[in-house]
């Protein structure tokens, strides 16, 4: 797979460049802070090889690439470029409070994943060398290796300056410099004289800002006021350097005196609940987050709980909230992928399914659940219930995290402290996570696939079969029937999609031609997909283009998965509506899988529900 020319797919099939207000990754996902998320097409997207699945969540278009995330990220980077981006061009689709409040902590903490990331494995070496005696705690080599795996997390109000200045799209430079005005040493000097602080007669109130989260992601969202201010009053021909000063001075002494205050007093309130619910209740947390986490992360809320733990970490050297349930949760995925692997007798879910538990194991989810569990949704259920077991022996073990990584076993000497029998515990849960799922996931099984090869076998087998016998398509409307080689569009006028009917209806409802199965509901509503019990597969297309309406003339009455008899409506249709934006109004009837049939005749003429258009023998 070429991950480079992928990244110019997803970037054409998202709008273009244009349609990018900013553009963040994670392990696995490409996040698009959109300008217009009607632009992008989603349905190819989700059909363009490479591309996992594609989640419209928390505020983001995620488009779930896999491992190779970061080569699409960089090739699409190179069009985007860095700049930020015009404020008026942002969506103006309204957002629930959850979905903004998930959107700022996701494109907050994604740039900044790998820096904590690789001081987290630092400091989980610095374990595993303390633990075997091979570095002694006191020495300076050890000290050094602690500094560097600190550092992250002392000046992690500098890095979270960057992600908020994407968020909320200000200067970064000007923000990092304001997260650098909390952490100077001047301020903590003043402050540990003891002696009272003020700023032109106003208390300053002492704070350590040293690994704190809240405080800069509030200032720099007030700063996204502020700079617009000091733009638009700053004369044009002095503007280079009166508008950084008139930030500074305005941010600087707010973001002293009253919004990192603010931010400490709700970074110590959200600490000391996180310290409660583990002083009552230990095991309900990692209970919870081991059963629920996919659900989590299918919308987009498993960044939630980033900044309570992230605060837990800096403030105490560990955390419970996310670590331990992860821990559970990712090795159940990958159990059920197993288990899957191991029942299934399709051999490229097989292959997938090895693959993508393989990467689970390790501790990165989203191709397994996205690409198997979710879809077969048997394995899902069954990777939840296993991961809520091992997240109960670990909450109960009291199991805790000492570096920000993704749980697994890659990441397990993140599991190695001051308590020696921590590890052992985070052993028993990736044990009781794997085995407990893989075993549940085999018992409930799910709806196999047959492997390509042997589903076209036995396609042509039924069609043989049924060949024999005659298979009527009735009309899906009363009105004129002509051949759909007629119709002025080349896709289906060449028979492309395959052999079928145009009908000019004379009303407005539209009926099921054929008994079988909704199989397809498009979101633009202008197209239905069927499949009779005989294995017929139908395409009921109403007008050519008329995809740019987005819904407009139609009121869908059936829903996928749906059964449906012949004559049953389907939907009606304002075909007033399509003629005044002058767009063909025809209802096209396809054959899809007209390959498959020896002969196909059709009928013209005038017609209603009750007479076949389509004869397949």
């Amino acid at each position: 797979m070429d991950y480079k020319k992928l990244g110019q797919e997803i970037l054409e099939l998202v709008g273009g460049k244009e349609n990018v207000n900013s553009l963040t990754h994670c392990a696995t996902r490409l996040r698009f802070d959109l300008k217009d998320k009607s632009k992008a097409e989603t349905t190819k997207l989700e059909t363009t090889p490479g591309i996992i699945s594609v989640v419209d969540s928390g505020g983001q278009y995620q488009v779930i690439v896999g491992n190779e995330v970061q080569t699409s990220f960089k090739e699409i980077k190179k069009s985007i470029g860095d700049a930020p981006s015009n404020k008026e061009g942002k969506t103006t689709t309204d957002e629930s409070l959850v979905s903004r409040f998930i959107s700022v902590i996701s494109t907050t903490f994604t740039p900044m994943i790998p820096a904590i990331t690789g001081a987290g494995m630092v400091k989980a070496i610095l374990a595993i060398l303390t633990l075997t005696n091979v570095l002694e705690d006191t020495s300076q080599t050890y000290l050094i290796l602690n500094t560097i795996a600190d550092s992250a997390f002392y000046f992690m109000p500098i890095l979270l300056a960057y992600g908020a200045s994407i968020k909320f799209e200000v200067s970064p430079i000007l923000a990092i410099t304001t997260a650098g005005i909390l952490l100077h040493p001047n301020i903590g000097q003043l402050f540990s004289t003891g002696d009272p602080v003020s700023f032109l007669g106003i208390p300053v109130l002492a704070a350590d800002y040293a690994g704190s989260v809240l405080p800069i992601i509030f200032t720099v969202w007030i700063m996204s006021y502020v700079e617009p201010f000091a733009d638009r009053i700053s004369p044009s021909f002095i503007k280079f350097f009166t508008k950084p000063m008139l930030v500074f001075l305005i941010i600087g002494p707010l973001a002293l005196i009253v919004i990192g205050p603010f931010g400490t007093l709700l970074n110590d309130l959200v600490a000391y609940g996180a310290e409660w619910i583990n002083g009552k209740a230990s095991w309900l947390i990692p209970f919870l987050m081991g059963g629920l986490q996919p659900l989590l992360v299918v919308t987009g809320t498993a960044w939630a709980m980033t900044p309570i733990a992230t605060m837990q970490l800096t403030k105490n050297g560990s955390e419970m909230i996310n670590g331990p349930g992860m821990l559970a949760s990712n090795i159940a995925q990958s159990g059920a992928t197993f288990a899957v692997a191991a029942k299934t007798k399709n051999s490229e879910l097989r292959q997938l399914s090895i693959s993508t538990g393989i990467t689970a194991l390790m501790g990165i989810t989203e191709p397994s659940l996205y690409g198997v569990t979710l879809k077969l949704k048997r394995p899902l259920i069954a990777s939840m219930i296993g991961g809520s077991l091992a997240g109960l022996y670990a909450g109960l073990s009291g199991l805790v995290r000492y570096a920000f990584v993704s749980p697994g076993l890659a990441a397990l000497p993140a599991f190695i402290g001051e308590n020696p029998f921590n590890i052992v515990h985070a052993i028993i849960t990736c044990l009781i996570a794997f085995v407990a799922t893989f075993i549940i996931a085999y018992m409930l099984g799910f709806e196999d696939a047959e492997s390509p090869n042997e589903k076209t076998n036995d396609k042509k087998e039924s069609n043989k079969t049924a060949s024999s016998e005659l298979i009527e398509i009735m009309s899906p409307a009363k009105g004129n029937a002509y051949s759909i080689t007629e119709v002025d569009d080349a896709v289906f006028s060449k028979e492309l999609l395959g052999k079928g009917v145009a009908v000019k209806a004379e009303d407005s409802k539209v009926f099921s031609p054929v008994t079988g199965e909704i199989v397809t509901v498009l979101d633009s509503k202008h197209a239905i997909g069927i499949r009779t019990d005989e294995g017929v597969e139908l395409l009921i297309h109403v007008g050519i283009d008329t995809v740019t309406l987005k819904g407009e003339p139609f009121e869908v009455l059936v829903e996928e998965g749906q059964k449906v008899y012949a004559g049953d409506e389907l939907m009606t249709v304002n075909f007033d509506l399509i003629k005044e934006k002058e767009l063909e109004d025809a209802i096209l009837l396809v054959v899809t899988n007209s390959d498959d049939y020896e002969k196909i005749e059709l009928y013209t003429g005038e017609v209603d529900k009750t007479v076949p258009v389509i004869l397949i023998k």
